[in-house]
C-alpha cells in the first residue's frame, strides 16, 4: 500500500509540474504575441508619421539661440505647438516670440522641471502623448548630437513617436559640453527607462504657456536678458 501510494503521489506532482509547465509556456506564449503585436503597430505608426509634416517642435534647453531658432521655424507654422524643457528665462523666451512669431504665442509651453538632458525627455514624454505627437521636430545645437538623436530615437519611437533632429545655429560654443562617457550614460539610463516609460507618467508642477509668463515681475527685479533678445 505504501509504494502504491508514493507511486500516485509521484504521478500527481509530475502531472501539477506539467501543468505548471504548460501554464508558463502559454503565458510565454501570450506575452510574446502582445509584444510582437506591439512592435509591429508601433513601427507602422512610426513609419507611417515619418512622411509626415511634425506634430510638434521640442526644443531642448542650453542656448537661447535654440529658442530664436524654434522662434523663426513658428513664424512659418504658427498653429504647431512648441515645448521648450528647461530652456533660458522666461522673459528672454517670451520677448524672443513677440519679436519673431507674436502669433504662434498661445502654442508655446516651458517645462522648467528638467535638469539634465535625460530629464528633458522624462518630463515631456507625457506632454507629448497627451498632445498626441506622432512625429516630433526635435531643436538642439550641432555639439549636442548624437546624445540627444539617440536618446530621442529610443525614449520617444518607444511610444510611436518618429524624431526629425533640427539643428540651431550657433555663435559659439554652448555650456552643455559631450563626452563619450556621458553619451554612454544617457543612452543607458534611455533604454532603461524607454520599458518603464509606457505605464510611468512622471508628472511636471511647472508647466505652463509662455503667454502666462507675468513680465511685470520681471520687470520690477530688475532682470535683464541678453543684449540681442530685448527685454
Amino acid at each position: 500500500m505504501r509504494r502504491k501510494f508514493t507511486f500516485n503521489r509521484a504521478g500527481r506532482d509530475l502531472g501539477l509540474l506539467r501543468r505548471r509547465r504548460q501554464l508558463l509556456q502559454r503565458l510565454a506564449f501570450g506575452l510574446c504575441l502582445v509584444v510582437c503585436t506591439w512592435l509591429v503597430f508601433n513601427t507602422i505608426t512610426i513609419i507611417s508619421a515619418s512622411s509626415k509634416r511634425a506634430d510638434a517642435f521640442f526644443v531642448l534647453g542650453g542656448s537661447i539661440n535654440r529658442e530664436i531658432y524654434v522662434s523663426q521655424l513658428a513664424q512659418l507654422y504658427p498653429q504647431t505647438p512648441i515645448l521648450i524643457s528647461r530652456g533660458s528665462p522666461d522673459p528672454c523666451i517670451l520677448g524672443i516670440f513677440q519679436q519673431q512669431a507674436p502669433a504662434s504665442l498661445p502654442n508655446v509651453w516651458v517645462e522648467k522641471c528638467a535638469d539634465s538632458t535625460f530629464g528633458n525627455f522624462y518630463y515631456s514624454i507625457p506632454i507629448l502623448r497627451h498632445w498626441g505627437v506622432h512625429k516630433v521636430k526635435l531643436i538642439t545645437s550641432q555639439t549636442h548630437l548624437p546624445r540627444a538623436k539617440w536618446m530621442a530615437q529610443i525614449l520617444f519611437g518607444v511610444h510611436g513617436i518618429w524624431v526629425e533632429t533640427s539643428i540651431a545655429p550657433e555663435q559659439g560654443i554652448p555650456g552643455n559640453q559631450e563626452s563619450w562617457f556621458k553619451t554612454a550614460l544617457d543612452v543607458t539610463r534611455s533604454l532603461f527607462w524607454a520599458g518603464f516609460s509606457v505605464i510611468i507618467q512622471p508628472h511636471c508642477p511647472a508647466v505652463y504657456r509662455l503667454a502666462d509668463v507675468d513680465m511685470q515681475t520681471w520687470r520690477l527685479q530688475g532682470f535683464k536678458c541678453e543684449h540681442h533678445v530685448g527685454s
